[in-house]
C-alpha cells in the first residue's frame, strides 16, 4: 500500500550528513512506491510555541506567522513521518525541536500520521550518546502522539560535511524507507 511520507529535516547545514541520511531514506521509500515530501525545518524560520492557545484561530495552525504554517498542511496529509537531525548536545537540533513543540497546535485534532522514524547523525562514536534524543523521540512520537515507531538509524562518527559517505547508516536508512 502506497503511503504519503513526510521527512522533516532539522539540520542548518545544507547538503550535510543529515541531508544525506534523509535522501537515502527518501530513495528507499520512493522505490517502494511511496510518495515522499521533505520539509526543511533546519533552514526554515520557525519560532517557539508561545502556549497562547490560539492555534487555528486565524485560519492557520499557528497564530504567529512563521514557517510552521507551511509544515502544518504537510502534517495533515502524511501517513508516516521521518524526523532527521544531527546530534546536538545529546539531543535533536533546536530547529527540529521548535517544529515538534508547535505540534501542540494539533492537540485534540487527529493527524493521519500513524508511523514514525528517527534518523540521526553525530560526531560521537558511541551510539549510547544518542540515548537522550532517542528517548525523547520515543516519548513524544510513540508515547504522546501514539505513532508506531518503525525504526531508528544512528550514524556515528560523522562530524565534517560528507563524513557520512560510505557509512552503513545510509543503507540502513534506505532499507527503512523501502520497508516502511
Amino acid at each position: 500500500m502506497s503511503k504519503r511520507v513526510l521527512i522533516v529535516t532539522g539540520s542548518p547545514r545544507a547538503g550535510g550528513n543529515s541531508d544525506q541520511l534523509a535522501k537515502a531514506f527518501a530513495k528507499g521509500a520512493q522505490e517502494a512506491g511511496h510518495t515522499v515530501t521533505t520539509f526543511d525545518a533546519g533552514r526554515s524560520k520557525i519560532g517557539p510555541c508561545r502556549a497562547c492557545d490560539t492555534c487555528f484561530s486565524k485560519g492557520v495552525a499557528c497564530s504567529f506567522d512563521d514557517d510552521f504554517n507551511k509544515l502544518a498542511p504537510l502534517l495533515e496529509q502524511a501517513d508516516a513521518i521521518a524526523l532527521v537531525s544531527p546530534l546536538y548536545w545529546y539531543d535533536i537540533s533546536g530547529q527540529l525541536k521548535l517544529a515538534i513543540d508547535k505540534l501542540k497546535a494539533f492537540s485534540g485534532r487527529n493527524l493521519p500520521i500513524r508511523e514514525s522514524v528517527l534518523l540521526m547523525c553525530g560526531a560521537v562514536a558511541d551510539p549510547a550518546k544518542f540515548d537522550g534524543a532517542v528517548g525523547v523521540y520515543r516519548r513524544i512520537c510513540q508515547g504522546s502522539l501514539q505513532w508506531q515507531g518503525r525504526g531508528v538509524v544512528l550514524a556515528t562518527g560523522c562530524s565534517q560535511k560528507g563524513a557520512i559517505a560510505g557509512h552503513p547508516a545510509l543503507e540502513e536508512a534506505y532499507q527503512l524507507g523501502h520497508n516502511l
